[in-house]
């Protein structure tokens, strides 16, 4: 099915839990782990150091951070050190950002804050004496002083037709985050990838293009679509898609209004009316999830989409604490990965 495989774990938890969970990924055998970049919660470049200490194979990373709290010229710094501390492992996923508006952070002029983002990343992180004229993040005859001895590679993160061409244009791997994925989709965002990739001469097949999706596996499939309700949900009302009834849509807006945490957090609030708000086949739309069967098949179906990548975000099954559910999921998951990445049969023999 898939030649690379992503895990995404969400950090709210302990430092000790993070790098287990981080090692235990690697052993089942994913290829990349992102680290997910949140304000006020553990941070994930501290976190991608420890981690990057305690393995080494899997390539570490941030899924996603943003160029409005982490300046460019310091990221690329903090990219650099990183790419020392693991040998080489590091790349780095990079978006719009989410839940900035506590900072009072607006997103202001997104597109373009991404393109200058990733202008001062390439040239500073390639050891050049950077002069940027950029509108929103300048670097006025700059050069990094211990610069990475290998690339970095970057990750763009989007579900915008904008940040998908830019993608095309600057990006070595594009996550697109739409979650339901049809071949109407899907081919759509390879015909942005592409409009971008052409506007500079370049081959769109030279960038990754890797889906995300939600993952939830465990052996009670009905608690693992439970236990991601909140996130199909959340979901729903981002993209509202045209063929859910408005009313409904209404209402997911009116209990999420009245649910609190993050989404991914199991210690969250979630309004009682979201579980009969949320069909089930909505949640198998938006999720991948149940028994480690259904989600090989469910997997399947976006392999035969094209993607010979796809980005995970792990999501925890409700057991009380997101350490023990996150590893549910990682376990159910490595039952049945030589499955959906044949490569790890032949590394595991």
């Amino acid at each position: 099915m898939f030649d690379i495989l992503e895990a995404e774990i969400s950090p709210g938890i302990s430092t000790t839990d993070a790098v287990a969970l981080g090692c235990r990924i690697e052993e089942v055998g994913f290829d990349r782990l992102g680290i997910s970049d949140v304000v006020f919660w553990p941070d994930c470049f501290v976190l991608q150091a420890v981690l990057a200490e305690a393995t080494k194979r899997v390539r570490i990373g941030s899924m996603v951070t943003n160029p409005y709290t982490r300046h460019p010229a310091v990221l690329a710094g903090m990219l650099a050190t990183l790419q020392e501390i693991s040998d080489g492992r590091i790349f780095c996923g990079i978006g719009v950002g989410a839940g900035l508006e506590d900072l009072d952070i607006d997103y202001p002029r997104p597109v373009r804050a991404l393109r200058e983002a990733v202008e001062v990343l390439r040239a500073l992180l390639a050891g050049e004496h950077a002069d940027l004229d950029g509108d929103l993040f300048p670097v006025r005859g700059a050069s990094l002083v211990r610069p990475p001895s290998a690339p970095v590679p970057i990750s763009i993160g989007t579900r915008s037709p904008q940040a998908m061409r830019l993608a095309g244009e600057v990006a070595d791997i594009a996550l697109v985050g739409a979650r339901h994925f049809t071949p109407a989709l899907a081919s759509r965002y390879r015909v942005w990838l592409a409009e971008g990739a052409a506007r500079v001469g370049r081959d769109p097949s030279e960038v990754e293009v890797a889906p995300r999706l939600t993952l939830c596996v465990s052996d009670d499939a009905k608690l693992a679509r439970a236990s991601v309700v909140r996130y199909v949900a959340h979901y729903l009302a981002i993209i509202r898609p045209p063929e859910m009834e408005p009313d409904r849509l209404a209402a997911i807006d009116a209990a999420l209004s009245r649910s609190t945490g993050w989404y991914f957090d199991v210690n969250r609030n979630d309004d009682p009316a979201l579980a009969g708000l949320v069909p089930e086949e909505w949640i198998t739309n938006y999720a991948v999830v149940g028994t480690p069967g259904e989600v090989v098949e469910q997997l399947g179906h976006i392999a035969d989409l094209g993607f010979t990548s796809a980005s995970l975000n792990l999501a925890a099954v409700m057991r009380g604490d997101m350490t023990t559910g996150l590893r549910e999921t990682i376990d159910g998951f490595a039952s049945v990965i030589a499955t959906v990445r044949p490569s790890c049969r032949e590394e595991q023999s």
